[in-house]
């Protein structure tokens, strides 16, 4: 058998359509973030585009196979999210994220369920809906309010981002209950209760022992190369999923915890390990909108109109707000902040991963679900998504962004290292600003080592001036860093979650 007969020129034509798609999600990026609309909309547009009844031709109806990448690509984004969740934003916010997680997604599901069936939908259909589409999305989240240059209140931010983190276990769990209800016509609502209270707390475990399992070994271990490193850290999420859906938990929560647990320890070769896990979760995210675009037969698209356009707008104006205020009410929350964390209510790859579950399970009402799920993934993307930055303005959420520097100096190390190097913002209410570096009081065995002024790079001497805008960077021993804090205010990229 020659080469010839393999076809090399197919391979070579879809491996150069793959590079277009994804160097348009790099070129687009900054354009669609500044209206607040992720990027990954493109990609559903683009598979449309190519699937069986686009210019593509490109035939591809199997939930099954479908289900089966969503669920790997929605543990790669949750693992990432859990890695850039810092543990004082989830102790900031524990309290009204794991209520909008828990019981404020079982509220948006029944309260949708209702719209559902008040529009016309069977009940069947509308519960459906209304589940699968209940919990927020957390790369679509994160995409919105760290892509488009919006700085929200702390507060807020991390409310928002812990929940859309956390917020997917429950989703799954009511799902996959109410197909068995549909499927066996009987059910028991504490069984149901019991179910989801069992699920959460082993997943939380189970994560939280793979997470400090998989640190104890990534800190002894010394690869040949910093790869190996992120090989593992994906082990470990995949090793979390596995082990904890075998004992009946959450195996998306574990996934999630055992990423926070990682993220927040002094891993070797970390900002590698960090980078490397972003990319995974964009190509993740765009890979599931793409499957989402190739799923959709537009020709069906049309009879569902009506019903999914409706549910999407209700959902983002009605269902979600409510809700979350509701849920928010015992924290004596500020209507402003009630109101805005209600309209960020994005979704996005969960639902896509769970409208495949009815195909998959055979029941008659599949179909029309996965299209009305469309349109709603569609409309509350794209209607909440293009005015957050400017409702967070209205409402006074937004504070004042720090100035990014020009570079940025990074230390990869395969072993762990007694010492860290961070940057700071030099603001002029610091009582440092205008001070040389020899008149500051630095803990011992810490010292400024680089100075960035606009696009100059500085050496840190004694005669060195800090000027208001500069970004200094200190190496100091982890223990030291709270009096570098008095002195410098939070490092770049940090926030101090206040109430």
């Amino acid at each position: 058998m020659t080469l010839a007969l393999i076809e090399p020129n197919a391979t070579a034509l879809l491996l150069l359509v793959l590079a277009a798609l994804l160097f348009a999600s790099v070129l687009f990026t900054r354009p669609l973030n500044r209206f607040g609309i992720p990027v990954v909309l493109l990609f559903l547009i683009l598979g449309m585009l190519g699937g069986s009844e686009g210019i593509g031709g490109i035939a591809f109806d199997d939930f099954a196979l479908a289900f089966r990448l969503g669920t790997i690509a929605l543990i790669l984004i949750l693992f990432d999210g859990g890695l850039n969740t810092s543990v004082q934003s989830i102790r900031a916010s524990a309290g009204p994220a794991g209520v909008l997680a828990t019981v404020g997604v079982a509220g948006t599901a029944l309260v949708l369920s209702f719209i559902g069936r008040w529009i016309g939908l069977p009940w069947s259909e509308a519960v459906l809906i209304g589940v699968i589409v209940s919990s927020t999305d957390a790369a679509a989240v994160l995409a919105v309010l760290r892509g488009s240059n919006l700085r929200l209140k702390p507060r807020v931010r991390s409310v928002l981002e812990v929940e859309s983190c956390m917020n997917d276990p429950m989703a799954v769990i009511l799902t996959i209950s109410v197909i068995e209800i549909l499927q066996h016509a009987s059910y028991s609502v504490w069984g149901i209760l019991l179910s989801v209270i069992v699920q959460l707390v082993i997943g939380a475990v189970m994560g939280a022992l793979v997470g400090y399992a998989s640190r104890a070994i990534l800190t002894r271990m010394v690869p040949t190369t910093g790869a190996l490193f992120a090989v593992a850290t994906i082990a470990a999420g995949f090793l979390s999923f596995g082990l904890t859906t075998v004992a009946a938990g959450s195996g998306f929560l574990a996934v999630f915890v055992t990423g926070v647990v990682l993220g927040n320890e002094q891993l070797p070769f970390r900002i590698g390990l960090a980078r490397v896990h972003d990319a995974l979760a964009w190509l993740s995210q765009i890979g599931m909108f793409l499957m989402l675009g190739l799923l959709v037969f537009p020709s069906r698209l049309l009879p569902v109109a009506g019903a999914g356009l409706s549910l999407g707008l209700a959902l983002a104006f009605i269902a979600r707000p409510l809700i979350v205020y509701l849920c928010l009410l015992p924290f004596r929350t500020p209507f402003h902040r009630s109101l805005f964390i209600g309209w960020v209510g994005l979704r996005g790859a969960v639902p896509i991963v769970l409208a495949t579950i009815p195909a998959i399970a055979g029941l008659p009402v599949a179909d029309r679900v996965f299209h009305i799920t469309f349109f709603i993934v569609v409309v509350s993307t794209l209607v909440p998504g293009a005015s957050i930055t400017w409702l967070a303005r209205r409402l006074g959420l937004e504070v004042p962004e720090r100035p990014s520097p020009a570079a940025v100096l990074e230390i990869n190390s395969l072993r762990q290292l007694d010492g860290e190097i961070r940057a700071y913002t030099i603001d002029p209410s610091l009582a440092v600003c205008d001070a040389s570096l020899a008149d500051i009081e630095f803990p011992e065995g810490s010292a400024a080592v680089l100075l960035i002024r606009g696009t100059e790079l500085i050496a840190a001497r004694g005669s060195t001036i800090l000027r208001p805008g500069d970004h200094l960077y200190i190496f100091s021993k982890p223990a030291h860093r709270p009096l570098i804090e008095l002195l410098f205010g939070g490092p770049e990229n940090e926030d101090i979650q206040n109430p």
